[in-house]
Order: C-alpha cells, then sequence, then structure tokens
C-alpha cells in the first residue's frame, strides 16, 4: 500500500501525521477539510484515507459516507481520527462504512499497526478482486464454449432425428409407425424399418449405452448399416445373381454388427437391439433380442403379452452368440418393441414402472393407433413420473399387422 489521504483541520495534526507516514515509506497527500479531500480524492487514487472525525463543515463521517458513494477502482481503507470513545458513537462510524478507528493524540506504533492491518485487508481485496477477474473472464469463455456447443447439439439433434425417414409406411397388410424421443440434444436410440424383399418388412429398435455425442455417433454408424436407401450397403440383405435381395436371418444380422463393433471399430460401447422380419403372407415374425426389453404383443382386445428370451447384448463379447425367435401375429394386433427408457421410468420416489405398469398403460390406450398411442404412452409415462425429466431415451417401434390377403 503506498497512497495515503490525510485529512484534518488542525495544520499541525496533518503535518505530523504526514512526516511520520513518511519516513514509513508511504506516499502522503493532505486536505483540510472534508470538500478538499473529495477534490483530491477525485484527482487522484487512494488505498486508504486517515480522517480526523470533528472537523468544520463537512466531519469525517459525512465524508466516509461521500467517499462510500463514489464508484472507486478499488476498495478504500477508511480510518476515523477521534477522542471520542463512546460505543454509540463507534457503531455510528461503522454503519458508516468506516474500517477502523484511531485514538487522538496518536500513538506512531499504534499507527504503524493499523495501517499495517488495512493493508493485509486491501491485499486481500485485490487478491480477491483479481480471483473474480479471472473467474469472470474464465466464466465468459465457458458461456461461448457452450453457445457454440449448444448450437452444434441443436444441429447434430437435427441431423439424428433425420436418421428417422419416415415415422410411418402402410404396406397394405401391414403398416409400422416410429417414436425417437432423446432425453438431451441428442440420445442413444435409433428406431427404424426398410423393405425386406417380397412381402416382407424389416424393423428393429437398438438401444447405444450411455448418452451424449457418443452414443449418437454411433446410431448413426448403425443406421447407414440398416439404411433402406442403400440395399447393397445393408447388412441384412444380401444381393442375388438376379438383382434381387434375399434376407439374413436375424441372429445373422446380430453376428455380423458385433463383430464390426469388436473387431472393426473397437468403440467402447455396446448396445441392445431387437430386429426382426415380418411376413405380410402369414403374419409371422422372426426376430432376434439382444439384451434389449421383451417385446409385447397388444392383441385386439387390448390386452397385452410380453415375449422375449433376453440375450447377450451386442459389442461386449466377440464370441457372443445369437437366438431367432419366432411369433405369429393375428389380423388386429400389434407387436411393439420399444426401449428401457419406458420399463425403467422412475416415480418421484425412486420406483421403476417395469413391464407390469407399462402394460397397464398399453392396455388403457390400445384403443388409440400410431402417433395418438405414442402420445399417450408418453403423457402417461410422464404423469407417473410425476413431471420430472425423463433420465434415458424414448424410441418405439410399431408394427400392426392388418391382414393376410
Amino acid at each position: 500500500m503506498q497512497r495515503i489521504l490525510v485529512v484534518d483541520d488542525s495544520r499541525a495534526q496533518r503535518s505530523l501525521m504526514s512526516k511520520t507516514l513518511a519516513r514509513q515509506g508511504y506516499h502522503v497527500a493532505e486536505a483540510g477539510s472534508g470538500i478538499e479531500a473529495l477534490q483530491v480524492f477525485a484527482a487522484q487514487d487512494f488505498d486508504l484515507i486517515l480522517s480526523d472525525w470533528m472537523m468544520p463543515g463537512m466531519d469525517g463521517l459525512e465524508l466516509c459516507q461521500a467517499i462510500r458513494a463514489r464508484k472507486a477502482s478499488g476498495y478504500v481503507y477508511f480510518i476515523l481520527l477521534t477522542s471520542n470513545s463512546d460505543k454509540d458513537a463507534v457503531a455510528r462510524g461503522l454503519d458508516v462504512g468506516a474500517d477502523d478507528f484511531l485514538s487522538k493524540p496518536f500513538n506512531p506504533d499504534e499507527l504503524r499497526a493499523r495501517i499495517a492491518a488495512g493493508g493485509r485487508i486491501l491485499s486481500m481485496e485485490r487478491e480477491l478482486q483479481e480471483t473474480n477477474r479471472l473467474v469472470t473472464s474464465a466464466l465468459s469463455e465457458l458461456k461461448t464454449l457452450y453457445d457454440s456447443l449448444d448450437r452444434d447439439l441443436v444441429e447434430a439433434r437435427k441431423m439424428q432425428q433425420s436418421l428417422v425417414r419416415e415415422s410411418f409406411r402402410d404396406w397394405g397388410r401391414a403398416e409400422v409407425s416410429l417414436m425417437l424421443k432423446p432425453c438431451g440434444h441428442v440420445g442413444g436410440d435409433l428406431v427404424g424399418f426398410f423393405d425386406a424383399g417380397k412381402d416382407h418388412i424389416a424393423f428393429y429398435s437398438i438401444d447405444v449405452s450411455g448418452h451424449g455425442i457418443a452414443s449418437a455417433l454411433l446410431t448413426a454408424r448403425l443406421a447407414s448399416y440398416l439404411s433402406e436407401g442403400s440395399p447393397t450397403h445393408n447388412i441384412a440383405l444380401i444381393e442375388r445373381a438376379d438383382g434381387d435381395h434375399r434376407r439374413q436371418p436375424p441372429e445373422m444380422v446380430a453376428a455380423q454388427l458385433n463383430t464390426l463393433l469388436t473387431k472393426d471399430m473397437l468403440s467402447e460401447h455396446y448396445f441392445t437391439m431387437l430386429f426382426g422380419y415380418l411376413d405380410m403372407n402369414t403374419g409371422q415374425v422372426e426376430f432376434t433380442q439382444c439384451g434389449h426389453p421383451s417385446a409385447v404383443i397388444l392383441d385386439q382386445s387390448g390386452r397385452t403379452q410380453f415375449i422375449g428370451e433376453g440375450g447377450m447384448p451386442i459389442g461386449l463379447i466377440s464370441a457372443a452368440e445369437f437366438e431367432r425367435q419366432t411369433v405369429k401375429l393375428q389380423p388386429g394386433e400389434r407387436l411393439i418393441f420399444y426401449s428401457d427408457g419406458f420399463t425403467e421410468c422412475e416415480d418421484v420416489g425412486g420406483k421403476q414402472i417395469e413391464e407390469h405398469g407399462f402394460g397397464e398403460i398399453l392396455e388403457k390406450n390400445s384403443g388409440l393407433t400410431n402417433e395418438m398411442l405414442f402420445d399417450a404412452m408418453v403423457w402417461d409415462l410422464d404423469r407417473f413420473a410425476g413431471g420430472q425429466d425423463f433420465g434415458d431415451d424414448l424410441s418405439c417401434v410399431m408394427l400392426t399387422y392388418k391382414s393376410r390377403t
């Protein structure tokens, strides 16, 4: 601390104090009144003000109030010089912003000690200011980065939603509806369908482990392997000599994806999946379940039946084996593949809705179809969750088998 302003209407007292402080190495300025002190203070910065309490015109209390009302570049430590030791007077001084008091006539050692104490406080205040400046600067940089990242994530969400090119298609004898609701900007769920050759429909539900950008990138990669737009690159379809394509068995599709993930892509993520084909001539569905929640059949009477035998997720073990399962749909029945965001949804007490609760939601809304049913499912799930944010992505594939002819 170098700059001190001494304020006293007594020239002798000012001179004595100024000389004492100058000998201690401080830069000292003087003012003979409160008004003059404000003029000097306005012209230059000071670290500390030593002011007599009793002065004609503007006294020390009023000067302290005026200093505190001004916006200085840093904190100014204010010491009042007084012969008044009354506690009420000291309280008034503290109320207006005084930091310390020094009795008159002053003792040079006490003066030095109190100024040293003020210096320590000012030093801490400056360190705090610098810390705040650095924090403010860091927060500003973080906000800039966050805004940039947020814009990128918004675009990523649009791109991920575009992976579901169609949310509904009607083949005449069957129709498929899709729902995809990430719980964040982007998610790790993927649903889809494609034409799998004469009278056959392929459909799938995938849930990549984790959340965020890495999971979303993997869903984009998987979507390219199961794309209808490029049958020659769809691993579920093998081109025949006549140019048509035949279907790979669902368990072989799972095995091939498992090889890609464990040996070629070397990803740290894994995913669960339900993948199947519908034969529209017979209503038979062949599917493989790879650690995904069990599929559910919603019959014409509105009753639910969960089917499936679990299976291994894809990408955990390179030598994993996958099995084929079959089920035969009757006209009017719906087969639903869904992510665990539904069955693992929690209420405010942390209790999961599980298969039973999810089945009740489906049965309650069985009179609805397609998008209206999806909306009702989410609405009832939100009611179960008590309005709190969903902890996982929600995705669903609903296959409706209408007729065999």
